[in-house]
């Protein structure tokens, strides 16, 4: 199957890929292309921005929560576009665990069979940015990389400096981007903020984007991005026939989704609606609960304003409606949440409190289940990731937790999952494709709907 595709890596964390992916994006549409954007690793926020230039949902591409059959098929399922683009994650070799590349960009580059471009930060080093590209290149055996984009070039002369050294290398510059002190994305203590959250950063992504397409050479990286070998066909898999409703609590303050795990629960037969938790009096007539992760302790006060939604949440669980709740959810599901000067009261269907801190947690995770685990799954491993600055102080000796950790930190004592009637609400993030969480869920929610 012949996938246009092509993948932007770099050096370190930090060099500028959201800024230049969404620029070559930008770039691609302006010729007449349509653009499937894709990201490296478990990130929510990213996505957000490539979504909002390409004007399609981005995807995300994680090798150690989904194993890397499941990563080419969603890569190919999903390549429905013109050319796909791929944006890498930290940099271009750091995977999994440090030891080796295994969940790296370099990994889904191999996987996805795809021509690389590495993006270097220019701003402090002339000459030696050669170094630093040629390193890149012999450090893995076929490394992939195909060319070179400089970001943060300061003059005329440093551009001159940085191509004569290059030559030496062999990969070609793809793009020259100059130092501009005015392009910065907002961010807070989880990185960039979500586009959902503050719309006018749609408007500033896309005119960042714009702005930075004029230095990139677009037309080389549509000859690179065609140049990749064919991928094999991914059979079509049909939707079951629809028996059930879920409803995904989405707004400004929840909105850490994967589009492939809500498209997985419409594959197994439930029809999605979304509620907001900040705005809505009342949620949509539904047999399951989904809330996601994102900042509710940035909309703590609006979240405790809305009483009526708190409160219904908590009769539905009660009431022994499945729900599912990951890291902000969770989160929202306790009895308050203390930010900054504020302490917010939320829904109290956990006894605990969650409380900020200042040291990130930030890990990929792997449980097993316990014997508390609702939804009527059976013993199995599930892998996952936690990223909070949050931590629960739990306020009862008798709480109930359905994973056991062997990788991650958990709520408390390696162990995560709170869990109480038909609820369960852990710090762990997991992609559907890889965990039998959203079938059992679907299968709740059907039986509930019967009763």
């Amino acid at each position: 199957m012949k996938i246009p595709r092509i993948v932007l890596a770099g050096v370190t964390s930090g060099v500028g890929k959201t800024s230049i992916t969404t620029a070559i994006i930008h770039g691609l549409r302006e010729k007449g292309y349509s653009v499937q954007p894709f990201k490296v690793g478990p990130d929510f926020i990213d996505p957000s921005y490539l979504s909002s230039v390409s004007g399609k949902v981005a995807r995300n591409l994680d090798v150690w929560m989904m194993g890397k059959n499941r990563v080419l098929k969603n890569f190919v399922k999903n390549s429905h576009q013109d050319i796909s683009i791929i944006e890498g994650v930290m940099g271009y070799y750091d995977g999994f665990d440090g030891k080796s590349s295994f969940a790296s960009t370099y990994d889904v580059a191999n996987i996805t069979k795809s021509n690389v471009i590495l993006v270097l930060d220019a701003s402090k080093a002339a000459r030696s940015i050669a170094a630093t590209a040629l390193g890149f290149d012999n450090f893995e055996k076929n490394s992939r990389i195909c060319g070179v984009i400089l970001n943060k070039i300061g003059s005329k002369k440093h551009e001159t400096l940085c191509r004569d050294a290059l030559k030496k290398v062999g990969l070609p510059i793809l793009g020259v981007i100059p130092r501009i002190n005015d392009i910065k994305l907002e961010s807070r203590h989880l990185g960039l903020i979500p586009v959902r959250e503050k719309q006018s950063l749609d408007g500033k992504i896309k005119s960042i984007a714009k702005s930075l397409s004029g230095f990139i050479e677009i037309e080389k990286i549509i000859k690179l991005a065609k140049s990749g070998p064919d991928l094999p066909k991914v059979p079509y898999t049909k939707d079951k026939k629809t028996q059930t409703r879920i409803a995904i609590a989405m707004d400004e303050s929840f909105n850490f989704y994967y589009q492939d795990n809500l498209d997985s629960l419409r594959r197994l037969g439930a029809e999605i609606v979304f509620f907001s938790p900040v705005s809505d009096e009342k949620i949509p007539p539904c047999d399951g609960i989904y809330i996601g992760g994102g900042f509710p302790e940035v909309k703590g006060d609006l979240l405790q304003r809305n009483d009526i939604m708190k409160k219904l949440v908590k009769k539905y669980a009660q009431d022994g409606m499945p729900i599912y709740a990951e890291c902000g959810g969770l989160m929202y599901l306790t009895k308050s949440i203390s930010y900054k000067s504020g302490k917010f009261k939320m829904v109290g269907l956990f006894d605990a409190v969650t409380i900020m801190e200042k040291k990130l947690k930030l890990n990929y995770t792997s449980a097993k289940l316990g014997s508390n685990f609702p939804f009527s799954l059976q013993s199995k491993t599930i892998k996952g990731h936690e990223f909070h600055y949050s931590e629960l102080d739990l306020l009862s000796k008798d709480s109930k937790f359905a994973y056991d950790l062997s990788i991650g930190i958990g709520i408390k004592d390696k162990k995560d999952g709170l869990t109480i009637y038909n609820a369960l609400a852990s710090y762990m993030h997991v992609h559907f494709d890889g965990s039998p969480i959203a079938a059992n869920f679907v299968k709740s929610c059907i039986s509930y709907s019967r009763k």
